[in-house]
């Protein structure tokens, strides 16, 4: 909380989206602004129910991306949304989407609003989509008005009343010709993709028609029309609509720090981007050059990429096989403008907690390696163990790298030896983590550290040295509430101001590998559990019993079915009976799951 805190002190005014992240760096929600430093702030400085109280309780970070309009962070809300499918997005939640407006690919086209389940392979044209459903039925209803679509679903056998009121062509009477309805939907599809001028001008002639006639009435509907495109409409027009995939990249430079944007456009459109900031070492222009080359060496190449003019293009062009291009004006000015505002914000208002996290992080990292006489130290591996008297024994390995977690090299063991005591269960674990090491030539750790005392570090360095590996081993002292008091080693005792980084760090790596250790453990129990309840419901062979733990997983999972939910996997009277075999164990067995 304390993180999110000097973030909101930080926050820009300006509009944009922000994604909020748990505790896993997952984003469990996206949500547009008009004043990000406002609305973000509003979720941690006043009471919530419902829904929002949920989500709150579980955000643990936040990031946001700048924009130039409200309109923009409203569109650029629909693609994060769909990238990412937050947990806490109501429109996903409830199984809803955003709407598109879509021309029909019927022999007599209609102009609708849709929401399709598919966008690859759909037949009719569409666009989209509309951030705002209200815009999107009024600019069809606008578009209906102007243009004689076919209106009805099936065909009638006579013309209606829209045929005679001039909004239909009669199709179901009347022979049509292709070229009149060909024009009228390349009108349409224009206008849809932001060319309003032939459309604003058949509005023109409309509104002088019904004025001429003293049909003033209709004469301002015509007029509403055209201050609904310009008010409305042409704000909404930051996409290029031209269905090329391209990437803007842009930077910024100060105290030091080089911070970078890359947006991502995707069918014409802002769908996500990439930032980061480090150290600037280097020249600047080299160091764009290395920022370019080494981002795409891991990233998918677009077709183009739009840069400002600090860029060498023809030195990416040889390196990068895709066409770099510097805007001097247009969308394309404007959007590599966006990408150097956003990298300028990220930089300004993340400086000091940059500062900070280094100090926190690679600073006390730093310490800790003067402190144990290890002056290089970089990556330490740290192991926890669980077990319930004994039984669903496992170990976690949690590695920090420079101070940081690197969750990408966690990983999990099931102790498989019968082992009753962490003595035994911390031997094979390090036995079994570094014969790999050796025989697939990982990474070495500088450091290991077990979280515990004296006869575990005996134990890890029983094995180290039966390998022949020579790597430092310290232990966690800690007290009765499993609280870290002290750094040890098999000779040493290291005392620690609980005051500084140094103590923090060790604190959040004996928390993290701790955290790991136990969750892992919970699933273990939760599974063999899981198997155990099965056994005892009559009727539930081992094919039924596989399906429902390879589904299910968990025994909270399958509490929470209904009968009927449970009857999709099961027949009616066994469902019945595992459905009241797990509100009886609810009910009489209180152990955790």
């Amino acid at each position: 909380m304390d993180k999110i805190k000097e973030k909101l002190s930080l926050l820009t005014t300006n509009p944009g989206c922000y994604l909020m992240k748990n505790s896993d760096g997952d984003i469990i929600y996206v949500g547009k602004a008009k004043n990000l430093k406002r609305r973000v702030s509003s979720y941690f400085n006043r009471e919530h129910t419902g829904k929002t109280k949920a989500l709150v309780s579980n955000i643990r970070d936040f990031e946001y991306i700048v924009t130039q309009t409200e309109v923009e962070s409203l569109l650029l809300e629909i693609n994060l949304i769909k990238k990412y499918e937050p947990k806490y997005n109501i429109l996903l939640k409830d199984n809803k989407s955003y709407p598109y407006i879509e021309i029909t690919g019927e022999t007599y086209p209609r102009l609708i609003i849709s929401r399709p389940r598919k966008i690859k392979g759909h037949k009719g044209k569409l666009f989209g989509p509309y951030p705002n459903a209200m815009a999107a039925r009024r600019t069809v209803q606008m578009l209906n008005r102007i243009y004689p679509f076919r209106k009805c679903h099936t065909m009638d056998k006579k013309v209606c009343l829209y045929y005679h009121i001039g909004q239909c062509l009669g199709y179901c009477e009347k022979k049509i010709d292709k070229e009149k309805i060909k024009k009228m939907v390349d009108e349409v599809t224009s206008f849809l993709k932001g060319n309003y001028k032939e459309v604003k001008e058949k509005i023109e002639n409309l509104m002088k028609e019904s004025s001429a006639s003293l049909n003033f009435e209709r004469a301002l509907e015509y007029r509403e029309m055209l201050e609904y495109i310009d008010k409305v409409l042409e704000k909404q027009k930051i996409s290029l609509n031209d269905n090329i995939n391209r990437d803007v990249i842009n930077y910024y430079v100060k105290n030091e720090y080089i911070s970078f944007q890359v947006l991502h456009l995707r069918d014409g459109r802002i769908n996500m981007r990439d930032k980061e900031i480090f150290p600037l070492i280097d020249d600047v222009n080299d160091t764009l050059s290395y920022f370019v080359t080494s981002f795409y060496d891991k990233n998918e190449v677009p077709k183009e990429v739009l840069v400002s003019e600090d860029f060498d293009i023809n030195l990416l062009e040889e390196t990068i096989n895709t066409k770099f291009i510097v805007p001097k004006k247009g969308i394309k000015k404007k959007i590599v403008d966006m990408a150097y505002s956003n990298a300028k914000i990220s930089l300004e208002e993340e400086f000091e907690l940059i500062i900070r996290d280094d100090k926190r992080t690679f600073g006390a990292n730093e310490e800790l390696g003067k402190l144990i006489n290890i002056p290089n130290l970089r990556r330490i591996e740290t192991f926890d163990n669980a077990h319930l008297f004994g039984t669903f024994t496992v170990s976690g390995m949690v590695v920090f790298t420079n101070g940081k977690p690197d969750k990408k090299e966690y990983r999990k063991y099931k102790i498989t030896s019968g082992s009753k005591d962490d003595y035994h269960t911390m031997k094979e674990v390090i036995y079994r983590r570094y014969y790999r090491v050796l025989h697939d030539n990982l990474k070495r750790p500088d450091l290991i550290i077990v979280d515990g005392g004296i006869s575990q570090i005996h134990a890890a360095k029983e094995v180290l040295d039966s390998l022949y590996l020579s790597i430092p081993v310290l232990g966690l002292k800690k007290n009765d509430k499993h609280s870290t008091t002290a750094l040890i080693s098999e000779d040493k005792e290291y005392n620690i101001d609980k005051t500084s980084d140094v103590f923090h760090l060790l604190t959040r790596i004996q928390d993290e590998v701790h955290r790991y250790t136990i969750t892992y453990h919970r699933n273990i129990r939760s599974k063999a559990s899981l198997s155990s309840i099965i056994d005892n419901v009559p009727n539930i062979g081992e094919v039924r019993k596989k399906t429902l733990l390879k589904k299910y997983k968990t025994i909270t999972k399958l509490k929470s079915l209904t009968e009927d939910e449970l009857s999709k996997d099961l027949p009616r009277n066994v469902a019945r009976e595992l459905a009241q075999f797990l509100k009886n164990y609810d009910t009489n067995n209180k152990e955790e799951n």
